[in-house]
């Protein structure tokens, strides 16, 4: 039996533990880069099938994806990584809007994301979190692009429960959370 399919059994108990991403992400900015009056639109990213839901993955080094049994997000994952992306953005002060598209902003740019990878990927290494976003900066104006990025990190598996598996996704989540608010305060 592989690793894999011993993470995905389950007693069948229809009940799962549900996990959210923090939002956590604080900036020095000062009241001077808040009166800039520029606002950004962060769209909902783009995603794979496999990403797009509530399911944790979990990838083996065969290439095979996996579910985490009895573990699910709080909602759709681009979902919350799309109001965490806002979050984190309002919290710098950088911005005098933040906003998703639709929100009636009279916006100067936007940040548009795609998650590349969101999974536990399981290897002869260990497991690891592992979270890699690709990032464009758009001119809402002109719809040129000014700027794209992809960042990523893993983070180590500390344990064997599901609260494991998502604690590390969300530390992995965490850092390529602050590297793209960095980037885009940086870039605009």
């Amino acid at each position: 039996m592989s690793l894999c399919a011993a993470l995905m059994s389950g007693c069948g108990s229809a009940v799962k533990q549900t996990f959210d991403l923090n939002p956590a992400y604080r900036s020095g900015a000062t009241a001077k880069t808040a009166r800039q009056h520029r606002q950004i639109l962060v769209a909902n990213p783009g995603a794979l099938k496999a990403l797009d839901g509530q399911d944790i993955v979990i990838r083996e080094a065969n290439g095979s994806v996996a579910y985490l049994k009895k573990a699910q997000w709080s909602d759709r994952l681009t979902n919350i990584v799309q109001m965490r992306l806002l979050q984190a953005l309002e919290d710098t002060g950088h911005f005098a809007g933040v906003g998703r598209p639709g929100d009636g902003l009279n916006a100067n740019y936007q940040l548009i994301t795609d998650l590349r990878v969101f999974s536990v990927d399981i290897d002869s290494q260990g497991r690891f979190a592992n979270v890699e976003i690709a990032a464009k900066l758009m001119d809402d104006k002109t719809g040129n692009i000014r700027k794209t990025r992809v960042f990523s990190a893993k983070r180590r598996v500390e344990g064997s429960g599901n609260a494991d598996y998502a604690a590390a996704l969300d530390k992995a989540f965490s850092s390529v959370l602050q590297d793209i608010v960095r980037w885009t305060e940086s870039s605009l």
